[in-house]
């Protein structure tokens, strides 16, 4: 069977043309978007603009912190978008958690829990920033570098893991049968885990994700 690769060439470049953006805005960099839609910086000229549901978009922005709660709905979200899809992180939030880092309930990486094809420094961005994210997603698209959409299929185990070690993914998976197969086997990790530990604590068990991200 043929490995699937991302578009190229002629293909690449009519994709990375034409992407429909559903932009999920989840902390401060949502006001940011505006300018970058209109008139000022006019993202539309480069063929970019915004769809209402995840089923016809093509390009997932997720724009500040997030939540366990909210991860649930970025997941689901994401697999309801069609192949080829492309995810964008706004500023330090979505890399490290920014300034609720320390909070028990805040996603730290993205890119642990879905691919996240380019960040964008800052906190939050500029429209200029954001504008340069999207000739650089445009460019790279053109050229096949962005596969976020085959890593994640490729490597649905490690992906559906690190979702399954801080939510219940039976609820949020369109796979059901590998999200229960998946839950179940977190669960009983956790309770060996548990059974060990001295001093058991939830959310230290929550947070143990390995580092490595599949190639």
């Amino acid at each position: 069977m043929t490995k699937e690769k991302a578009p190229k060439g002629i293909k690449g470049w009519a994709q990375g043309r034409s992407l429909w953006m559903l932009h999920f805005c989840t902390g401060c960099g949502a006001i940011e978007m505006p300018p970058t839609m209109t008139s000022r910086y006019d993202m539309e000229r480069f063929g970019i603009t915004p769809m209402a549901t995840p089923r016809q978009a093509d390009l997932l922005l997720i724009t500040g912190y997030l939540t366990v709660k909210t991860l649930k709905r970025v997941v689901r979200s994401y697999e309801q978008m069609p192949d080829p899809k492309y995810v964008i992180g706004f500023g330090s939030c979505t890399v490290n958690g920014g300034m609720y880092w320390d909070s028990y309930n805040t996603i730290k990486r993205l890119d642990l829990y879905i691919p996240v094809d380019l960040y964008i420094a800052g906190c939050m961005p500029r429209p200029e920033a954001i504008i340069d994210s999207f000739t650089e997603l445009i460019k790279g698209i053109k050229e096949g570098r962005f596969d976020g959409w085959i890593r994640y299929r490729e490597n649905i185990e490690f992906y559906k893991r690190n979702q399954a070690m801080v939510m219940d993914i039976r609820k949020w998976s369109l796979d059901t049968e590998l999200a229960e197969r998946i839950w179940n086997e977190v669960q009983e990790e956790r309770k060996k885990r548990f059974e060990r530990a001295t001093v058991p604590h939830v959310y230290e068990l929550a947070e143990r994700i390995p580092e490595g991200l599949p190639k």
